[in-house]
Order: C-alpha cells, then sequence, then structure tokens
C-alpha cells in the first residue's frame, strides 16, 4: 500500500484533479491521474509487490478503498480484475460490501460483470442464493449490479434470471436501473437478437431502457 501512496503521491495534478471530480458530479475526490499514467504507476506496483502472485488480498483492496481520492478505488478494481480466478464463494459478501460503499457507476460496473460475474460463473448457486435477492434489494446500485453481473456472458446467459431481474425493476424510476436494464439487453441482444426483440415488444420499460436495448436490432 505504502508504494502506491508514493507513486500517486508523486503524480498527483491538481490542474486535472478538478475536472476529473466535476465529471463525477463532486461525489469524490480525485488526486489528477488520468487513467493511462494510473495504469503504468499500477503496473510499476504489481511489478514492485509481486501482489498479483500472491493469493487474493483482502485487506489490500480493503486499504485502496477507505482512500478519499478515487483513483485508489480504480486500482482496486484493476487489482480484482487481475486476480478474479483466485476469487472463491465466499468473498460474495465482500463484493457486496465494495458496491454498497462509496457506491457510483464507475465502482458498481466495474464490480458487477468482473469479479461479481466471475463468482457467479465459478459458483453457479450464488445467483438464487444472493443475487436474487440483490435484484429487489432497497440499495438502487445492488439492484443494478444484479442487471449487469452476466454482462459478458454471451451464450453463458441465464436468459430467464436476465429477464426475471429487468422484470423485477421495470417501473423503476432511477435512471441507473433503467440504464442498466437497456445495456444488458443491449449485450445480450449481440448473442441472441429475436430472443431480445420479443422481449422487448412483450415487456412495459422505459423509453430509455427501450432506446438502449435497441441499439443493434433491425
Amino acid at each position: 500500500m505504502a508504494i502506491v501512496t508514493r507513486l500517486f503521491t508523486e503524480n498527483r495534478n491538481e490542474l486535472l484533479a478538478e475536472p476529473m471530480m466535476n465529471y463525477m458530479k463532486g461525489h469524490f475526490l480525485f488526486l489528477g491521474i488520468k487513467s493511462p499514467l494510473r495504469k503504468e504507476l499500477e503496473k510499476q506496483f504489481f511489478k514492485e509487490t509481486g501482489v498479483l502472485r500472491e493469493p487474493f488480498n483482502k485487506e489490500l483492496v480493503e486499504d485502496l478503498w477507505r482512500e478519499k481520492e478515487r483513483e485508489y478505488q480504480y486500482t482496486a478494481l484493476t487489482y480484482l480484475e487481475k486476480i478474479m480466478n483466485k476469487l472463491q464463494k465466499d468473498d460474495l459478501p465482500f463484493m457486496e460490501q465494495l458496491i454498497t460503499t462509496k457506491s457510483w457507476w464507475d465502482t458498481v460496473d466495474a464490480l458487477a460483470p468482473k469479479p461479481v460475474g466471475k463468482i457467479a460463473e465459478m459458483f453457479p448457486e450464488v445467483v438464487e442464493e444472493t443475487i436474487d435477492g440483490w435484484a429487489v434489494h432497497d440499495n438502487m446500485w445492488l439492484r443494478r449490479a444484479a442487471i449487469l453481473f452476466q454482462l459478458k456472458y454471451k451464450q453463458k446467459t441465464n436468459e430467464k434470471k436476465l429477464y426475471q431481474y429487468i422484470r423485477q425493476n421495470a417501473d423503476s424510476k432511477e435512471f441507473f436501473i433503467q440504464k442498466a436494464i437497456g445495456w444488458a439487453l443491449r449485450e445480450y441482444s449481440k448473442t441472441n437478437p429475436l430472443s431480445v426483440q420479443r422481449f422487448i415488444a412483450g415487456q412495459s420499460l422505459a423509453p430509455l431502457s427501450i432506446r438502449e436495448g435497441s441499439k443493434y436490432l433491425a
């Protein structure tokens, strides 16, 4: 952790920090490190520490998540993506904790289809045990995560679950839920366009969801 803190502190840019914060609607502070440079610094951090060759380091993610500048959370997401195959079923509650802490689309949209999606792929029972509950949870970000966790599944998509979660959230007025529905349908339409077309035609969905979900349909 000390290494990434040093690298980020040495490369902070106050001139970039404010516009980056404004892009995120002022929800989070930034060091002003843009993505290309951050990725280079992350590579250096991973190389110097060898952390990617070790078992999943939950404490590292917790430490990065506690930091007030958003770049640290992005580094946690990069780390999680690189070690996804090391995650276990009992890491899912930790993913839920991350989804519901410092929540915004930038972190949730990385957590849902990557580490959460990977855990659900390796341990399918978690879908009914846990993710079914997310789809109807009071927390909007957990509902978004449920809708999006199969985003990368393509032919492996459990269509019944995808459509179930969408129906359960179809009347939501939340922009981020309507957008997630559209995004999930759009991605699945690349694999099964006829099914998505029929689903959209047979459901009462928000105009935003229909517009997003129909982008690749004839």
